[in-house]
């Protein structure tokens, strides 16, 4: 079967077709993103109603290349998907509308997909052999969870931020220290070039629940930077960067050794999301596997951000279900797992 999915959730429009077998076996045809990354730069973030107005003037455009590059016509299609939740409403809105009427003029099932399952499902196209149950380690720029997946469709979440995500607080400490938008990967690149020599607060909160809270951490590094400037002091960059994200890093490994004590059936780790891209966390992840005798799975770096091919994923998983939509589908902007 053919799927055409979109994805408009905050800052990349894409449209991607996917082709599954009888057994669920997934091919990616074609994944169109059409990045925002310019337009936003000049902002130092994401503005909503730029960000819309954007995926309004790319979403046509895309799905026109997206089945050509498939080498398929509308008519091949089975079945379509989009994210309905959660991310930015503006943003959401336009790709909900554009799914839900070309459903409709086409006569084919609409799939509503969720934005976080569909990070998780970019795992099943680099993974084909992956199966539940495991932990997943979500990780972007908008979200940051532990979900325990019993099933492709069974999940729940146990452990999420308070109040900053991941992602939220690299491209921030970035900004601060003069990067460009989004300033995530260079953050990511720089930390090799120094050491990990100033000690920044854990973000992992000490109690019984497997919860982060990243804005200590970045209001930490801020503060470091300030008071290093007034004392007139050289401030070694590279070292800021290190010790930031060995503190990120290390407080992932503090709640993921906690939720994996506590769900000792489980010897798998799933990393999802645009953090996943992140080298300096898929090696932690990497040698904490190994050094618990867990399997990792983690997505290529192109699945990693946001994309189309993730939510045509986990899309095949709710047409077996039966989870279809009709033309009454609205966008919602917050929503758990």
């Amino acid at each position: 079967m053919l799927i055409l999915s979109f994805e408009s959730s905050c800052d990349e429009t894409s449209t991607a077709v996917l082709k599954f077998d009888d057994n669920g076996f997934v091919a990616v045809l074609s994944n169109i993103v059409a990045s925002q990354i310019e337009i936003h730069a000049r902002y130092g973030g994401v503005v909503p109603e730029i960000a819309s107005r954007a995926h309004a003037e790319a979403i046509s455009k895309i799905t026109y290349e997206a089945l050509e590059v498939a080498n398929v016509t509308i008519d091949d299609i089975d079945a379509i998907a989009v994210t309905a939740e959660p991310g930015l409403i503006g943003a959401l809105l336009v790709g909900v509308n554009f799914a839900k009427s070309l459903a409709y003029s086409q006569k084919k099932p609409l799939i509503p997909v969720n934005h976080m399952r569909g990070h998780i499902a970019a795992n099943y196209i680099s993974n084909p052999g992956l199966k539940p149950p495991y932990i997943a380690m979500i990780a972007s720029g908008g979200h940051t969870s532990i979900v325990r997946v019993d099933d492709y469709r069974d999940m729940t979440v146990i452990g999420s931020t308070r109040d900053d995500a991941i992602g939220e607080a690299f491209d921030k400490v970035a900004r601060v220290m003069g990067m460009p938008y989004p300033g995530g990967a260079a953050l990511d690149k720089l930390a090799y070039q120094g050491k990990p020599v100033i000690k920044f607060p854990s973000a992992a909160i000490k109690d019984d629940t497997l919860d982060f809270s990243f804005s200590g951490i970045k209001t930490a590094v801020l503060n470091y930077l300030n008071i290093e400037k007034q004392k007139e002091n050289e401030i070694n960059e590279a070292d800021v960067a290190a010790s930031f994200t060995e503190a990120v890093v290390s407080s992932v490994l503090v709640k993921l050794k906690e939720a994996f004590a506590r769900n000792k059936q489980i010897k798998k780790l799933v990393l999802a999301g645009g953090v996943a891209a992140n080298s300096h966390l898929r090696d932690a992840l990497n040698q904490f596997c190994m050094k618990n005798k867990l399997e990792l799975y983690m997505p290529e770096k192109c699945y990693c951000g946001d994309n189309a091919a993730m939510i045509g994923s986990a899309a095949y998983f709710e047409y077996k279900a039966g989870n279809f939509a009709d033309t009454s589908l609205n966008a919602n902007a917050v929503s758990e797992i």
